[in-house]
């Protein structure tokens, strides 16, 4: 077993407690889119094996009523490079690519080795990682359409079901355009999530925001193990990154926070394993920590759990318990979960239920 499974396996040598029915050792507890016309033209292809297409949309804005979330949404790709395995969002880039109904012949991506030849991705949960459609035309359409009497209180959160400065950002500056876009207006409450550090290229115009908005920006994290991260995120940013992003941020002003996502039963909920996260964003002076517990959607389970099966074989059975037909681990668990967020929050100074300008964190 790899080293950090080996710590995981080494925590469950500690006394058991009881949640419920359950032992559990204590170190752990236990979108719509508007349809894609039917050739996306290829913009670019990377031999990192990602290619980048054009997608001509006709809104770039989901209202609560289309996502059932409480905030309004935006994302500038569909796709994203990291890979994550939980990713939720598989089933939106899937769903949009056969809307568009491209000849399975064009789905062709370049290796990232050199020699090899190219070749299309085994399947649409793969393809996630190597088609990226880009919404060239965002910044655009968002300032025909935005209307801040609509959203009224409602925050808009850019970077929901990608990530918005992912690689392809460096190139196409997508989500820098949106930005610029949006200082054309004012009072609006924009939320922004990315695990990249390439979001400090964008200072200068997210202190502007701040100037005209109210802007929170939520740099995500699951775990400062990086050998950890890559067998969950295949090319995700190293944790450190991160951890200096979200510092700078924090430095320029802007108002900052890291989201711990996602909290992975057994493996990184336990105390040490999250205390290590507290003090890193204290240490960089976030000013408010955030949490996701693991949500195990269909999306989520296609890519999960065969990671799981290989690299935690040892939690299969319990993960199957506890979360069997459901998208959580349980009621009990996640009352457990929060105790233990709320007391980290007080140990390292923040707020038990910390909420950030009024919401609820």
């Amino acid at each position: 077993m790899r080293r950090a499974a080996g710590q995981v396996s080494r925590l469950y040598h500690l006394p058991p407690v009881r949640l419920g029915s359950v032992r559990i050792a204590p170190a752990q507890l236990g979108l719509p889119l508007d349809p894609a016309p039917r050739s996306l033209p290829v913009l670019e292809e990377k031999s990192r094996g990602a290619r980048f297409r054009e997608l001509a949309a006709r809104r770039v804005l989901n209202s609560p009523a289309t996502t059932g979330m409480g905030f309004w949404s935006l994302n500038p790709y569909v796709g994203c490079e990291f890979g994550c395995s939980y990713c939720y969002a598989r089933k939106t880039h899937e769903w949009v690519m056969d809307r568009a109904d491209t000849p399975a012949g064009e789905f062709v991506v370049q290796s990232p080795l050199p020699n090899l030849p190219a070749s299309r991705p085994s399947s649409p949960w793969e393809a996630f990682e190597h088609e990226i459609l880009v919404k060239n035309t965002a910044p655009d359409i968002l300032l025909r359409t935005l209307d801040p009497a609509r959203l009224k209180d409602a925050e808009l959160v850019i970077g929901t079901a990608t990530d918005p400065y992912q690689p392809a950002e460096r190139e196409f500056r997508l989500t820098r355009r949106v930005l610029e876009a949006l200082l054309r207006f004012q009072g609006l409450s924009i939320g922004l999530i990315t695990k990249s550090p390439l979001i400090t290229r964008d200072l200068d115009v997210l202190t502007a925001l701040s100037e005209r908005h109210k802007v929170s920006i939520n740099i995500s994290i699951a775990s400062l193990d990086g050998e950890l991260l890559r067998r969950l995120e295949a090319r995700s940013p190293a944790p450190h990154t991160r951890i200096r992003a979200l510092a700078r941020l924090c430095e320029a002003g802007i108002y900052a926070g890291m989201l711990i996502a996602p909290i992975l039963p057994g493996i990184t909920d336990g105390w040490a394993h999250l205390a290590r996260l507290f003090e890193a964003a204290r240490d960089a002076g976030a000013r408010y920590i955030h949490r996701a517990p693991l949500r195990l959607g269909s999306a989520a389970r296609s890519g999960f759990l065969p990671v799981l099966e290989r690299e935690f074989p040892e939690l299969v059975a319990r993960y199957r318990y506890r979360f069997g037909s459901r998208v959580n681990a349980g009621k009990d668990y996640e009352r457990a979960l929060q105790q233990r967020l709320d007391n980290l929050r007080v140990t390292f100074g923040y707020p038990a239920r910390a909420t950030a300008r009024g919401r609820r964190r």
